[in-house]
């Protein structure tokens, strides 16, 4: 987790700078969310592989950049899938198959609203418009015909149902939340939904008064106070990873960032922060009440709160990777159901896909159709005035109307045969890329293993 909220802290300008920086790369889609970062490139590829290759390194390169890591780590942390495995991995992420909680329903959102950002900064393609389109129709079908997303799974509604066994009922639960982003918006929403109404919203950024009075909660500046009578806190700035980025020279050495994600940067709550609030709370209490419990669940990628947190008395800590572990399992035959519906799915944009090319070459035969027809007809109808006849507006269009009949039908035959050829020259090309991306991809990455292991 560590190494992925560093590399996922200059998200927001990775896909414009690679489109604008990198030949090769026409488009490009980012999906950030809390616990995954991926780049889905359009790469204009020839078939030796080097395009492929090339946009991978470019990439890793800019990550490295932005985030403040050694290009090496960035290089290192990011897996690369081509060809249809992207249709697949994308189909699976946006259906909630390769989620920290399987079948969850937020992530479909995120993927739209990466495809959506990819067209506001001018660098989507007509194919990552496809990939991302079929990816939520085929999330929005298993949605339909299975159970996968039912009982409104997700992160969010994970570490509520387990704060629930630590806190008073929903109704008296006092909650602090932390973020003002569309994470912050779901995870009020489900508090609602549990019947937690006293929710204050806290946001370093100054956002949280329009966020609140838009969904009619209350505001607070004073986080240590807002903590004091809190029974539970949800945190979800991921605000500690701007001032990652805006810190990156004071990153420790690599092995350190690994390790420790940079903790030295500090956190949006941090123990000091908890262990005042709860003083507070003791000294207004008096000695003999008894010190509230609370759960506090971070749920922002770049842990917005000190893992410290979790050693003061009283305070039960969850955070994604402590989710990630509580995460139930769900029914390999509704897991099964949706994968063969990604299956389907796959099969079918790669179809798409390569019938792109293809109606290339059908298109230039129906041009050259409508040539032969356009012909045929002026000809006629001037032998015909040429032997004194005269010929209407009507005849001429209904001579046409039989011409294009008859031309369409010589034609169909010739049409298939010209699809079926250059449908298998763009399968036969697309595999070529893909196994010499492979190819090219795997040698290097042997030979790091090599340099590593000092061999």
């Amino acid at each position: 987790m560590s190494t992925l909220e560093l590399l996922s802290t200059g998200a927001g300008s990775v896909g414009r700078t690679a489109v604008a920086t990198c030949e090769a790369i026409t488009g490009a889609v980012v999906v950030a969310t809390c616990n995954r970062f991926e780049v889905y490139l359009d790469v204009d590829s020839p078939v030796d592989g080097w395009g492929v290759q090339h946009a991978a390194h470019e990439v890793a390169r800019l990550v490295a950049a932005a985030s403040g890591v050694a290009e090496d780590v960035a290089v290192r942390a990011f897996s690369t899938r081509t060809g249809p495995d992207v249709a697949a991995h994308l189909f699976e992420v946006a259906a909630g198959l390769d989620s920290m909680v399987v079948g969850e329903r937020e992530i479909a959102g995120q993927v739209k609203r990466a495809l959506e950002e990819a067209r506001e900064g001018g660098v989507t393609s007509s194919t990552l418009e496809l990939l991302f389109q079929t990816a939520s129709r085929t999330s929005k079908k298993i949605s339909n015909e299975t159970t996968l997303g039912g009982n409104g799974r997700s992160v969010v509604s994970l570490g509520l149902d387990l704060a629930s066994a630590e806190l008073p009922p929903w109704r008296q639960v006092r909650a602090v939340l932390i973020g003002t982003g569309s994470y912050a918006g779901a995870s009020l929403a489900a508090l609602r939904a549990r019947g937690c109404d006293d929710v204050r919203v806290y946001s370093g950024s100054g956002r949280a008064e329009q966020f609140a009075a838009d969904r009619g909660v209350e505001a607070v500046t004073d986080l240590v106070e807002a903590l004091e009578d809190a029974d539970l806190v949800v945190s979800c700035s991921g605000a500690r990873g701007r001032a990652l980025a805006a810190r990156a020279e004071a990153l420790p050495a690599e092995g350190d960032v690994l390790a420790g994600g940079g903790d030295a940067l500090g956190h949006v709550l941090d123990a000091a922060a908890v262990v005042r609030a709860r003083s507070r709370a003791a000294e207004a209490a008096g000695d003999e009440a008894p010190h509230r419990p609370m759960v506090v669940l971070d749920l922002a990628l770049h842990r917005d709160v000190d893992p410290r947190v979790a050693d003061l008395d009283g305070v039960l800590l969850y955070d994604l990777a402590s989710l990630k572990a509580h995460s139930p399992a769900l029914g390999s035959l509704v897991v099964g159901q949706a994968r063969r519906i990604v299956d389907r799915a796959t099969q079918d944009f790669e179809e798409t896909r390569l019938g792109r090319a293809a109606d290339t070459a059908v298109v230039a035969l129906l041009d050259d159709a409508d040539r032969r027809i356009a012909d045929e007809v002026a000809e006629r109808v001037t032998e015909r005035r040429a032997a004194g006849a005269r010929v209407e507006e009507a005849e001429e269009e209904a001579l046409a109307r039989s011409v294009r009949r008859r031309v369409h039908a010589e034609l169909h035959d010739a049409i298939v045969a010209a699809r079926s050829s250059a449908l298998a020259a763009a399968r036969e090309e697309a595999s070529a890329v893909v196994a010499d991306a492979e190819a090219v991809l795997g040698a290097e990455a042997a030979g790091r293993d090599e340099v590593r292991a000092g061999r």
